[in-house]
């Protein structure tokens, strides 16, 4: 990923857009960050409420019984790689990676910015001082697939994290990237990788099922922030 952005960097006259994005992208961007960010929010507040009263237990059960029902070796191949990108070596150098590689092609704001998605990992942590959830345990059909974790598991420091990073990052792409053939293809593959982390996570029997939505909404609302305060830096870099 290091070598593709810096590749980027390099043909940067003729593939990234260094003035800010047309009005017609970004302000609707923006109107739409402000509706997704109050109800995620709201929501997340909600999950975690029925989380700390002990009422989604059943209904996390019975989730995660049904998505690991589904056998076959290369969905487990699948779902161990998308969650590979979180855990430790790869989860502390690839974000660095993509803030230094955007900070050495002169995208300043965008690596800054970059740094603070990244920081849904502190965010996770945090939470999941709080809410001190027991992560799933194995015995009759539940499996848990041994890996290296850490913290509770509400939210899911792996999804949050990706979310806040990989998210971000998408945003970005789809802003600097001109050519529409690679942002398509770029854009694209992160949201294949954010779309499957969720479900990996269960799938690995590293999470509940709420811990997961937990994760995307309290991400979702997180990244919509990013993007809002990015907007209005952005229009008054071009104000001045």
């Amino acid at each position: 990923m290091r070598a593709t952005m810096a590749s980027m960097g390099r043909g940067a006259q003729s593939t990234l857009r260094r003035g800010p994005a047309p009005s017609t992208i970004a302000l609707p961007r923006t109107r739409t960050a402000l509706r997704v960010t109050v109800p995620s929010i709201v929501a997340f507040a909600a999950l975690t409420a029925l989380v700390r009263r002990n009422r989604l237990q059943a209904i996390d059960m019975a989730l995660s019984l049904r998505i690991q029902a589904i056998r076959h070796p290369a969905l487990g191949r699948s779902m161990a790689f998308v969650s590979w990108f979180g855990f430790p070596p790869q989860s502390r150098v690839l974000p660095p990676a993509l803030i230094t590689t955007l900070w050495v092609t002169r995208f300043r704001l965008e690596a800054v910015m970059q740094l603070t998605a990244w920081g849904s990992a502190l965010l996770s942590t945090v939470v999941k001082a709080f809410m001190q959830r027991p992560r799933p345990v194995a015995g009759g059909d539940l499996r848990v697939v041994a890996a290296n974790l850490g913290g509770s598991s509400f939210p899911s420091g792996h999804v949050l994290t990706y979310v806040g990073t990989y998210g971000w990052l998408a945003v970005v792409a789809s802003v600097l990237i001109a050519r529409r053939s690679i942002r398509i293809a770029v854009v694209g593959g992160l949201l294949v990788l954010l779309g499957g982390v969720g479900p990996s996570r269960v799938y690995l029997g590293h999470h509940w099922p709420s811990d997961v939505a937990a994760s995307y909404l309290l991400g979702t609302s997180y990244v919509a922030v990013l993007i809002i305060v990015y907007r209005r830096l952005k229009a008054r870099r071009v104000l001045q």
